[in-house]
């Protein structure tokens, strides 16, 4: 009987309101802001967040908090909606904190009414130096005590654009000495004249983020909200809107983020890394966003077993990249059709061969039953790599060499009888013998070899670019290390093989379809790049480092 996996920490949560009969059923919200794409932690946070609403039958709005007209875009807005389509989630609602803009308006003049917000004329910088700190109080804003009717009138205005942007703000009336410095009279208004990518010219004023999130939970009726460690101190400003407003009780939770190690999650400085030019965009195969890594060839199902095993935690930690490249690994060794693919040619010459051409056959993949075979054409001329043969090897070298004998995969033994150079001594061909009666699968030969070599025909063959993307950083923590984090950048992070030889086969390779290259790796198809040629972009190798450190 397979043991039961333990509750975490929001689940217990859960499963008590629910039985305490505080909810009937839960609802959930992924609220990313569109000023840029998901990463890694983002899908934490929607594996989280639909697998809750999954599991106690409720549901999972996806809301915008597009709050900043500045730096929002609808690129981004339909780059998350992929993104999250892509992992397998399905939102009931597709909401926009801008839906809610004139309901939070007039939150912001009920709480004015009730003496909890008030109009003040300070600047972000005179504002900032009246906080306190956390061993001093802050002072009162002169503007504090305005009237209601005073109040009522100025907010009006900043709403019909009768200020300039920073010249007022509206301000909750909280406590200025108070011990958490996020309750000492938080903004909750400010001006910007800027175009909104979904209400245009229409508003002049826009809610803070700590204004606008609670309320737009406490609308949808968000029953537990989700969120990570650095909202910890915002959850009791988050509470007192809620408590004064007198609406729907929505909550806030908090677990850990996840940290990958050799990158940067933090969206400031991926931006930097697109903008400067050290990648190919948002989506270049090395960044740790989910349309990069897509790209690159992981899974949807590799991504929820890296959440399943990393689990929800209350503490801030670095977890292993290995773990993520582990689960692809794990997935694609079940569905990748296994090909040869030669990246370094060598031609091989089998000088008994001297019949037509034939076509062996080969496995799509031996871990799936049904996979079926595919034709692979052999014939008397063949490429194998240059790092499969030396002329002079040491012990132990099982590959090809003079007068050495090696199996080639799906095929034949050959034994390799005449090295042919060029003028300045470089090999560029092997005469070698093959054994008819050691075909694969029907070898009667009695010959015994220990190194078995991937090919591709030489006369009979597709060509393709493949891109063999490493690790963006060479640095586990970039962030903690001194200095700019871009000076960490891993100079080796792509190295391009414009021609490879490959088996016929990957003529037909389509866009979902996932590879494993005999001895090199797992590959796909690059979805931006494949037009007029394949072009294949390297997943994972096939060195499984994580997995072997936790054996020992």
């Amino acid at each position: 009987m397979a043991e039961e996996k333990s509750l975490n920490f929001i689940e217990e949560i859960i499963e008590e309101d629910l039985r305490a009969g505080k909810y009937k059923s839960i609802v959930t919200r992924f609220p990313p802001e569109p000023n840029g794409y998901l990463h890694i932690g983002h899908a934490t946070a929607i594996c989280l967040n639909f697998g809750l609403s999954k599991k106690y039958g409720g549901y999972t709005n996806l809301r915008f908090d597009d709050t900043n007209p500045v730096t929002e875009e609808t690129e981004y807005v339909d780059s998350i909606k992929e993104d999250v389509k892509w992992l397998g989630a399905e939102w009931k609602n597709e909401l926009y904190a801008s839906d809610y803009f004139e309901q939070l308006y007039q939150f912001a003049v009920t709480l004015i009414k009730k003496g909890y917000a008030y109009v003040d004329d300070l600047t972000a910088e005179e504002i900032a130096a009246t906080k306190g700190s956390h061993t001093e109080p802050g002072s009162d804003s002169p503007h504090r005590n305005r009237s209601v009717e005073e109040n009522l009138q100025l907010f009006a205005d900043m709403r019909a654009g009768r200020y300039a942007d920073g010249e007022k703000v509206l301000r909750a009336r909280i406590d200025m000495a108070h011990q958490n410095l996020l309750m000492r009279d938080p903004l909750m208004y400010r001006i910007r004249h800027a175009h909104h990518h979904r209400t245009g010219d229409t508003w002049c004023i826009y809610p803070m983020y700590d204004f606008a999130h609670g309320q737009s939970d406490s609308i949808e009726h968000v029953t537990h909200s989700i969120c990570t460690l650095e909202f910890v101190p915002h959850r009791e400003l988050y509470d007192w809107f809620i408590e004064k407003l007198e609406i729907f009780p929505s909550h806030q939770y908090e677990f850990a983020r996840r940290n990958l190690t050799y990158t940067v999650m933090s969206k400031r400085k991926l931006k930097q890394l697109v903008e400067e030019k050290h990648v190919d965009g948002w989506d270049d195969p090395r960044m740790p966003t989910i349309s990069g890594m897509r790209r690159r060839g992981y899974t949807p199902e590799a991504f929820q077993d890296f959440c399943d095993r990393v689990g929800i935690a209350k503490r801030e930690n670095l977890i292993d990249v290995g773990l993520l490249e582990f689960c692809v690994r794990e997935h694609l060794n079940k569905i990748a059709l296994r090909r040869m693919v030669v990246f370094d040619p060598l031609k091989v010459v089998i000088t008994n061969y001297d019949r037509e051409n034939e076509f062996l056959e080969g496995e799509n993949n031996p871990e799936d039953e049904d996979g079926g075979m595919r034709e692979l054409p052999f014939g008397r001329e063949l490429y194998i790599e240059q790092e499969d043969f030396m002329e002079n090897p040491p012990k132990k070298f099982f590959r090809l060499f003079p007068g050495g004998m090696v199996r080639l995969k799906f095929a034949y033994i050959i034994r390799c009888d005449e090295v042919v150079k060029d003028d300045s001594g470089k090999v560029t061909e092997l005469r070698c013998t093959y054994f008819p009666e050691s075909r694969s699968g029907h070898d009667t030969s009695g010959i015994q070899v220990k190194g078995t070599l991937h090919w591709v025909s030489a006369t009979n063959n597709v060509t393709a670019e493949v891109r063999l993307y490493e690790r963006l950083f060479k640095v586990e923590d970039p962030s903690s290390e001194e200095g700019d984090f871009k000076d960490y950048i891993n100079p080796d992070s792509l190295h391009t093989v414009t021609t490879a030889y490959a088996e016929p086969a990957l003529r037909n390779a389509r866009m979902d379809d996932r590879f494993q290259f005999l001895r090199k790796g797992y590959f796909t198809l690059d979805n931006k790049d494949t037009y007029h040629r394949l072009v294949f972009n390297r997943t994972v190798g096939l060195k499984d480092a994580w997995g072997k450190e936790q054996k020992k």
